[in-house]
């Protein structure tokens, strides 16, 4: 889990600082099949990965973020392990609570939902903290939704949580 340092202005430079001078390289979000390994995409594999059972689940550190406006309580997901794990095997999400993937460098994201079983939004983030994009994803399926522009973040949510409350492309999460 990151500490309160990520929460400090200018956090998202600092990793895409760190991520320039060589601290992640392409492995690190996982690839996701040969297909996108050819294409140069990566994969963040949401619902992927290693087997991991309900039972391994250890208790989570919840952060605060607005979106909108809105106070959320989201985990972070900011290492391969905890991103490729992503919110695997989980039954529920609460109403106001996601996941927060956070990447070391800007580029073109992928997600898919094997063995996610609760269908979510994912909103894409810029470094700035812009929402690039918004999309639904339908649970234990390997349908790869790929940002449409390059992201540093992405939020995962409830189904319909974004659209239920005004949020949209463009608008900021404030860290």
């Amino acid at each position: 889990m990151l500490s309160e340092r990520w929460r400090e202005p200018g956090f998202g430079l600092m990793v895409a600082l760190m991520a320039t001078l060589g601290a992640c390289g392409s492995a690190d979000a996982g690839i996701r099949d040969a297909e996108v390994a050819e294409n140069g995409e990566q994969a963040a594999e949401t619902g992927t990965g290693a087997a991991t059972s309900p039972e391994s689940s250890q208790a989570v550190e919840l952060v605060p973020l607005r979106v909108g406006g809105i106070e959320i309580q989201v985990e972070i997901a900011d290492d391969a392990d905890e991103r490729q794990r992503g919110l695997m095997y989980r039954e529920s999400l609460d109403e106001n609570q996601g996941m927060l993937f956070v990447y070391p460098e800007q580029r073109t994201l992928g997600f898919w939902m094997k063995n996610t079983l609760i269908p979510l939004d994912i909103a894409y983030i810029d470094r700035e903290g812009r929402i690039v994009d918004i999309q639904q994803m339908e649970p234990q399926t390997t349908e790869t939704h790929n940002s449409a522009a390059p992201a540093m973040y992405a939020l995962e949510m409830n189904q319909g949580w974004f659209e239920a409350n005004g949020i949209r492309v463009g608008d900021l999460i404030e860290f």
